[in-house]
C-alpha cells in the first residue's frame, strides 16, 4: 500500500474524515504522521464510495481531532519502537525449551521438508493473529503494511540485496516460481519471445517447479531443456559440463535461451549446487534471465544476492530459518527495463508492484511474514548467528552421514563440500529398493514402525552395476537433532537388514 498526496476523505458511514500527509507506508519509511478523526487510515487502491462532500482545507480536517497519529515500525500508536530486552545466548536448557512442542517418540530427521518452528517465534506469531482477531480492522488499516515493510527490510539485509523494492514477501518458494514463470509464458504469448526459444532447468529439479514450467512455458511455445545431473555426483566440474552442453542445446539453429531456471540446493536427490559458476556462465552465454529456486537455501548455505547475481531468487524462510510456514521471499534484482511480475492471485493492489501486491492479496493470515525479526533475533542467541547455526548443522550432518555409512557399508551421495545441512545416505543394497514406490513404501514402514521419520531416494541402476545402492536416506541436521536421532535410524535399518527383510515384503 503506497499513500501519497495532501489528504483522502473516505464517506461518513465509516464515522471517519481523514487528512493524510507524507505517505510511503510500504516503500521506505518506518514511520508516517497523520492526522485523523478516529485512528483510521484509508487505503486509496481499495474502492471506497465517495462522500456527498467533501473537506478540502486542512483547517476543516484538524477541527474533527488536532491529534497526531504515529505509526512505527510495528504499527503501534506509540513514539518510537518498542525496546525489547536484550536476550542472552541461548542454553540448553533454552533449546530443548523452544522445540518441547516436538513429538518427542519421534526421531526427526527430516528438517528439510517442512522445517521447525522455535516456541519464541511461535508465540510472537499468536500474538499478531490475536491482533487481528481482536480488531481486524485497526490491525488491517494500522498495523499490517508497516509490519510487513519490517519483515522485507529484515529479509534485504540478510540476503545483502541493495533495496527494500526487490523483497517480496509470498507464501512459498513454488508461489515464487510460479511469479516468474507466468512472466516468461505471457512473453511467449505476446510475441516478445519466438516459438522454440528455450527454458533451461535442472533434471532434478523440485517437482511442483519441473510440472510449473510444462504448464506455463511448454504451453506457451517454448522449448524446455532439462540438464541431466549424475547421481551420485562427485565434484562441481561434471555438474558444470552438462549445464554448457544444455546451454548450447537451447542456443542451436539460432535460438534463444530466455531463463535458465537453476536450483541453489537441488531438494531430492539434496546436492549444492555451484549457483555462482552458473550464473556467470548465463550471463557469458547469452541468458536472458536467471531465476534461482533456492527453497533451503536461506539458513542452509551461504546466501548474497550481490554474490550471486540472479535476476530472480526465491528461498523459503520455514524451511531452515525458524518461521513458521509458510513465508518465502522472491528477490527481483532491480533492472532498466520494466519487470512484467505479478502476483498469481489478483487484488485490489494489482498494477501497484510486486511487494505491494503480494502484502494484500485478501483476507487471510499474514502472521508467518510478521515474524522474520523474531526469527533473526532467535538465531542471533546463537554463537555466530546463522552463519555458527548452519556451520555447524552441516559439520554434525556430514559427522551423521560418515557414521551410517560405514555401518551399512555404502556410500554419500556426494562429498561433504556439496553438502549443506543434509546428506544423501546410501541404504543396504540388500533392501531390495526397485522403485518410487519402494522407498514410499520403506519411509512408511520407518515411519509406523520404528517411528524415524526420514525422506528416501531412488536411484535407477546403470546398465552392468553390480549390487548397487538404489536407495538413498535424506538426513537433516537441525539444532534440536541428537546423536540418537540418528542411531535409531541406525538401529532401524539394521534390523531390518538383520530380519532378512526387503521392500517386496511390504504391500502395496
Amino acid at each position: 500500500m503506497s499513500i501519497s498526496g495532501s489528504h483522502v476523505v473516505v464517506d461518513r458511514s465509516m464515522s471517519s474524515l481523514l487528512c493524510l500527509r507524507q505517505s510511503s507506508l510500504l516503500l521506505g519509511r518506518s514511520s508516517i504522521r497523520i492526522y485523523c478523526s478516529d485512528n483510521r487510515i484509508s487505503n486509496p487502491s481499495f474502492p471506497l464510495p465517495l462522500p456527498t462532500t467533501t473537506m478540502d482545507s486542512d483547517d476543516n480536517c484538524r477541527r474533527q481531532h488536532h491529534k497526531p497519529f504515529d505509526l512505527n515500525e510495528n504499527g503501534d500508536n506509540n513514539h518510537g519502537p518498542p525496546k525489547k530486552p536484550r536476550l542472552s545466548p541461548i542454553t540448553e536448557a533454552d533449546l530443548q525449551s523452544e522445540f518441547a512442542h516436538h513429538d518427542p517418540s519421534v526421531a526427526r530427521i527430516n528438517n528439510g521438508s517442512f522445517g521447525s518452528c522455535p516456541a519464541s517465534v511461535i508465540a510472537a506469531q499468536q500474538k499478531w493473529q490475536l491482533k487481528f482477531l481482536r480488531q481486524p480492522d485497526e490491525f488491517y488499516f494500522n498495523r499490517l503494511q508497516p509490519a510487513i515493510l519490517r519483515s522485507r527490510t529484515a529479509i534485504k539485509d540478510l540476503i545483502n540485496a541493495d533495496h527494500v523494492e526487490e523483497v517480496a514477501i509470498v507464501d512459498n518458494a513454488t508461489t515464487a516460481a510460479a511469479i516468474v514463470l507466468t512472466a516468461t509464458a505471457r512473453a511467449f504469448g505476446e510475441g516478445k519471445f519466438d516459438p522454440g526459444d528455450a527454458v533451461v532447468m535442472l533434471h532434478y529439479a523440485y517437482g511442483a517447479v519441473k510440472k510449473s514450467v510444462q504448464a506455463y512455458v511448454g504451453r506457451s511455445g517454448g522449448r524446455v531443456i532439462e540438464v541431466p545431473l549424475p547421481f551420485p555426483v562427485r565434484s562441481n566440474d561434471e555438474i558444470i559440463s552438462e549445464f554448457r552442453k544444455a546451454l548450447e542445446q537451447g542456443k542451436s539453429d539460432g535460438r534463444r535461451v530466455r531463463l535458465a531456471v537453476i536450483d541453489h540446493i537441488t531438494s531430492m536427490p539434496s546436492v549444492v549446487i555451484p549457483v555462482k559458476e552458473l550464473v556467470k556462465i548465463c550471463r557469458e552465454e547469452g541468458v536472458d534471465q536467471v531465476f534461482v529456486d533456492a527453497a533451503h537455501a536461506i539458513g542452509c548455505t551461504e546466501v548474497d544476492m550481490k554474490e550471486i547475481g540472479a535476476d530472480f531468487y526465491t528461498s523459503n524462510l520455514h524451511k531452515w530459518f525458524f518461521c513458521p510456514p509458510s513465508v518465502a521471499f522472491l528477490y527481483c534484482r532491480k533492472s532498466d527495463k520494466p519487470l512484467d511480475l505479478h502476483h498469481p492471485v489478483v487484488s485490489h493492489e494489482y498494477g501497484n508492484g510486486l511487494p505491494i501486491e503480494s502484502a494484500w492479496i485478501g483476507t487471510r493470515d499474514y502472521s508467518p511474514q510478521l515474524v522474520a525479526p523474531d526469527a533473526i533475533e532467535f538465531v542471533n542467541r546463537f554463537e555466530g548467528g546463522i552463519e555458527g547455526i548452519r556451520k555447524r548443522n552441516h559439520e554434525k550432518v556430514v559427522e551423521m552421514g560418515e557414521m551410517l555409512v560405514k555401518a551399512w557399508g555404502t556410500n554419500l551421495g556426494s562429498p561433504p563440500e556439496m553438502c549443506s545441512s543434509m546428506v544423501m545416505v546410501g541404504l543396504p543394497a540388500c533392501l531390495g529398493i526397485t522403485s518410487d514406490l519402494d522407498v514410499l513404501k520403506l519411509r512408511t514402514h520407518l515411519r509406523d514402525c520404528f517411528s524415524v521419520e526420514v525422506p528416501i531416494y531412488y536411484r535407477a541402476p546403470k546398465d552392468g552395476e553390480v549390487n548397487p545402492v538404489t536407495g538413498y536416506a535424506r538426513i537433516s541436521h537441525q539444532i534440536y537433532n541428537k546423536l540418537d536421532d540418528y542411531s535409531r535410524f541406525k538401529e532401524a535399518v539394521n534390523k531390518l537388514v538383520n530380519d532378512g527383510f526387503t521392500c517386496a515384503a511390504l504391500s502395496h
